[in-house]
């Protein structure tokens, strides 16, 4: 079972963004994995500005994402890009910290035009952290994203919903085949550590 942390960059409560995000932990939940939220906007904006990694806040977040397994990106899109939020906090991760972690990319906005920001301005950000597995990720339009209310959880419109889960099946397998590998890794080093007692 992976534990996957979900960053959620939306400043907003009750954005469109964090139904997404919850959609696919949801999902995530049914095939066993443990999810985490990681929700930027609670984080202290001025530590956040002034790039103080020692603030406690700040320094619990970083952890989280070291600590992941996986991760799951989730950015609204601003002015053609992800959020300004999202920028400020990647810029307090160590280099390479997401090497070796299958990451998810999602992004949402009001119009098709943005779609391009996933793979020109998402994707090439997740790659300075080193991520060397990241998946195709979707840009979904906010409408086609329903919040939850007090009966239901949130959904995506069957319109784009096949889309959407398609990219969350291609993650869980990727995190599958990620623990069957350390699994053999782990036997490996058992076997050996046999061999030489």
């Amino acid at each position: 079972m992976s534990r996957v942390v979900l960053i959620s960059s939306s400043p907003t409560e009750g954005s469109k963004t964090e139904a997404l995000l919850e959609f696919i932990a949801r999902r995530l939940g049914q095939y066993g994995h443990r999810t985490e939220f990681l929700k930027l906007r609670h984080l202290p904006a001025e530590a956040l500005l002034r790039a103080q990694t020692s603030n406690e806040l700040i320094s619990a977040a970083r952890a989280t994402v070291e600590g992941a397994d996986a991760v799951v990106v989730g950015s609204p899109v601003y002015k053609a890009s992800y959020t300004g939020l999202l920028k400020v906090f990647i810029d307090l991760l160590p280099m390479d910290v997401l090497r070796g972690m299958p990451v998810l990319p999602v992004l949402t906005g009001g119009s098709p035009a943005h779609v391009l920001a996933l793979d020109f301005g998402l994707k090439p950000l997740l790659a300075t952290l080193g991520a060397s597995s990241i998946g195709r990720g979707r840009f979904v339009i906010s409408k086609h994203i329903l919040p939850a209310t007090e009966a239901t959880p949130p959904a995506i419109d069957e319109s784009v919903e096949r889309d959407v889960v398609d990219a969350i099946d291609q993650f869980d397998s990727e995190l599958k085949a990620k623990e069957r590998s350390c699994s053999h890794a782990e036997a490996g080093f058992t076997a050996i550590e046999r061999n030489a007692s």
